[in-house]
């Protein structure tokens, strides 16, 4: 193992992440990159964190990358969001435009974007996916997903099988 490697971690906002992830991957501190969001997930291969997942590989030297979630976790930031009276018709509005004129979010509502609509370990196939498939991603980087569960004060660590796809491109673009 190259004990100089950087390793890359897109974690959800949550902290005491970084110790439990230094000590199950055998990283070094000063060779960790965290990335945060909400989520830890990836919606779509050309989205900002996307972005900031190529750009850390190639200034960063980056040979491994873990997208890390927690146990059942989901933002409640949207909940807040989509429950404000005030909020009622730019909801209505953003739900209209994203069922009409946007065809990424085809059938999709301002709810399920905000708020997500998939558990922990299918947003890390996901992102898992998207990281290992994108086209300036290159094939040596190695693409894992970790699920963190903190039960009882002890933490545990489980990894996200990756989805047996062929590419991260939306259908639309295959055809």
């Amino acid at each position: 193992m190259n004990v100089n490697k950087k390793v890359l971690f897109l974690t959800d906002i949550e902290n005491g992440l970084e110790p439990i992830l230094q000590e199950v991957t055998n990283t070094p501190a000063e060779n960790m990159l965290t990335i945060q969001s909400y989520g830890a997930a990836i919606s779509h291969p050309y989205e900002e964190i996307m972005r900031s997942v190529i750009i850390a590989i190639y200034q960063e030297n980056v040979e491994e990358v873990f997208v890390v979630g927690t146990k059942d976790k989901r933002t409640s930031t949207g909940h807040v969001l989509t429950q404000l009276e005030t909020m009622k018709d730019k909801i209505q509005t953003l739900d209209y435009l994203f069922q009409n004129c946007r065809p990424e979010f085809s059938g999709g509502t301002f709810d399920e974007w905000l708020n997500g609509d998939e558990n922990s370990s299918d947003a890390i196939e996901k992102s898992v996916d998207i990281i290992r498939n994108h086209p300036l991603v290159p094939s040596y980087v190695k693409v894992k997903g970790l699920i963190v569960n903190h039960k009882d004060g002890k933490s545990s660590i489980v990894e996200v099988p990756a989805i047996k796809t062929a590419s991260s491109l939306p259908d639309h673009c295959l055809s």
